[in-house]
């Protein structure tokens, strides 16, 4: 017998499943929505031993190193980068800027895309000062 959610996975894994399908979705929303705005897209999902990154996008001399958070409110979003999350962020972001190799003259910012429920996905600069 197969369980009503179709490919015979226990729950929990296809919860799991499900909050990742959306978290990609709502990345490729948002770097979409950086693109409109003039921003080139340098890394999406960017694996470090410190975290993850979820987008780099440049403009210009600006990196913005990128949170997406798909909530139901924008203050949702806001508050679900924790201290704790920026602080493992910025270590990551530490770790992608000391791999590069052309970053002289670049300046770097935190920002936060809340992809809301019916809304265009909102683009908040300079959400956090890292210690960096």
């Amino acid at each position: 017998m197969s369980r009503a959610g179709g490919d015979g996975a226990k729950p929990g894994l296809q919860r799991k499943r499900a909050f990742f399908r959306k978290g990609h979705r709502a990345e490729m929303l948002a770097a979409w929505a950086l693109r409109l705005k003039g921003y080139r897209i340098l890394a999406v999902r960017y694996r470090t031993p410190s975290g993850e990154i979820d987008l780099v996008a440049r403009r210009g001399a600006l990196v913005a190193i990128v949170e997406v958070k798909a909530r139901p409110t924008l203050e949702a979003a806001m508050n679900a980068v924790t201290p704790a999350a920026q602080a493992r962020i910025e270590r990551a972001a530490d770790l992608w800027l000391s791999r590069q190799k052309r970053t002289a003259g670049l300046s770097m910012r935190f920002d936060i895309v809340a992809v809301l429920p019916r809304r265009w996905p909102v683009h908040v600069k300079d959400a956090w000062r890292g210690t960096l």
